[in-house]
């Protein structure tokens, strides 16, 4: 019909029909959110069903109006204020030193391969050694004050750190390398203006995947031996079987990561903006 009209058949292909469920498809901003609250809602549902319908045991799981309202005797009553502010201390504190000591280690050892050779056996080793076994000697060493929390964070995140660093940093592309040598910079510019600046992006992401892993060590942390944080009021609950505590506690600690990563990935793209265009 297009012949008999004059006009001439268009030669671009029909572009397929985008499915929701297709991989690697992306959503909209709006889509994410309604879908990340639907399943909080999904959540909570399924879990009212099952203890306000007396499926489960109080003494085993809590309500969840139990658990707002043990919630709320925590903030009016216990000062429970007064224990987040102590956990997130003792978080960001450990967290932070691990990074200023394990970020420059982590880079010399992608960008030397003689750094690497001589830390790499150690690091890898000590990376699998659960912070959680240091506490006894850590007790001893330290005692039962700040130190040895702090220090348990840091032993949990510091090897980490190291050897996520300096995979991201030793990944980089050596046409960048070759050609700032071929423009007559030295080894320490092509760290300072190729190696640092390219990894930068990747080197903030590392550092906000082993915040949440941080998260999991100050609990253990404050488990034994301490007298406040989310970790403490916790374990009380528990020597008195008030579920609803417990979960409350467990909520705000999920709250509280979810803030932080919400938070650290704003400042990745307004730090690394560029980094989307690679």
């Amino acid at each position: 019909m297009s012949r008999v009209m004059g006009v001439a058949p268009s030669l671009e292909p029909e572009r397929p029909r985008r499915r929701a469920l297709a991989p690697l498809e992306p959503v909209s901003t709006r889509t994410r959110l309604v879908l990340g609250v639907a399943f909080f809602i999904l959540f909570f549902a399924v879990w009212a069903v099952f203890t306000l319908g007396g499926f489960v045991s109080p003494t085993f799981l809590a309500s969840p109006i139990t658990m707002a309202k043990e919630g709320w005797l925590l903030f009016t009553e216990f000062g429970f204020l007064h224990d987040i502010g102590m956990t997130v201390w003792r978080v960001l504190g450990g967290f932070i030193l691990a990074a200023v000591i394990a970020v420059p280690l982590g880079i010399a050892m992608g960008a030397h391969k003689g750094v690497e050779a001589f830390l790499e056996p150690f690091v890898s080793f000590c990376r699998y050694l659960p912070a959680s076994a240091f506490i006894p000697l850590l007790i001893l060493w330290a005692g039962l004050g700040e130190l040895q929390k702090l220090l348990v964070i840091f032993i949990g995140s510091v090897f980490q750190i190291i050897l996520m660093v300096a995979v991201i940093v030793g990944n980089a592309r050596k046409d960048l390398v070759e050609a700032a040598y071929t423009l007559g910079s030295s080894p320490t510019g092509i760290v300072r203006r190729v190696l640092i600046p390219g990894a930068a992006p990747d080197i903030a992401e590392t550092l906000r995947l082993v915040l949440g892993w941080a998260w999991t060590y100050v609990i253990v942390a404050e488990l034994i031996g301490s007298s406040s944080g989310i970790g403490h009021m916790i374990t009380d609950s528990q020597a008195l079987l008030n579920t609803g505590q417990i979960i409350f506690g467990i909520i705000i600690i999920g709250l509280i990561g979810l803030v932080s990563d919400t938070v650290f990935k704003f400042v990745n793209r307004r730090l690394f903006a560029w980094s989307a265009l690679r």
